[in-house]
C-alpha cells in the first residue's frame, strides 16, 4: 500500500515558523498537496505542486507558506511562517497517481486526491 507521513507539526507562539514533512513510499506520486482542517470546519487546500513544477496556494498563506518536492526522497514539504492563530489546523499531506495534475481551482478539490496522510497538528497561540 501507498503510505504517506506526515511529520513536524507542534505548537508555536504567533509569528513563528514550522516546517512540514510529508514522507511517500511511492516514487510514481507527483501531484502533492497540503490540505488542513480546523475543528468544526471544513477541510481546506492550503498549497499544492503539479506534474510540471507550478505551485498553487490558498490566498489566506500566499506570502508566508512555501510549498516544496524533494523526488529524490520521496518528500513534499510546507515552509509556513508568520503563522497566526487561525493556521492552527490539522494539516494533511495528499497525493495523486500519475503525471497530469488537477488545475484551475480543482486542485482544491478532495476527490482528486489518490491518498492521504495521517496528519500531524499545528497549534499557534
Amino acid at each position: 500500500d501507498v503510505q504517506l507521513v506526515e511529520s513536524g507539526g507542534g505548537s508555536v507562539q504567533p509569528g513563528g515558523s514550522l516546517t512540514l514533512s510529508c514522507a511517500a513510499s511511492d516514487t510514481t506520486l507527483h501531484c502533492m498537496s497540503w490540505f488542513r482542517q480546523a475543528p468544526g470546519k471544513e477541510r481546506e487546500g492550503v498549497s499544492a505542486t503539479d506534474g510540471d513544477g507550478r505551485t498553487s496556494y490558498a490566498d489566506s498563506v500566499k506570502g508566508r507558506f512555501t510549498i516544496s518536492q524533494d523526488k529524490a526522497k520521496n518528500t513534499l514539504y510546507l515552509q509556513m511562517n508568520s503563522l497566526k492563530p487561525e493556521d492552527t489546523a490539522m494539516y494533511y499531506c495528499a497525493a495523486r497517481v500519475g503525471f497530469y495534475c488537477p488545475t484551475g481551482s480543482r486542485w482544491r478539490a478532495l476527490g482528486g486526491y489518490d491518498y492521504w496522510g495521517q496528519g500531524t497538528q499545528v497549534t499557534v497561540s
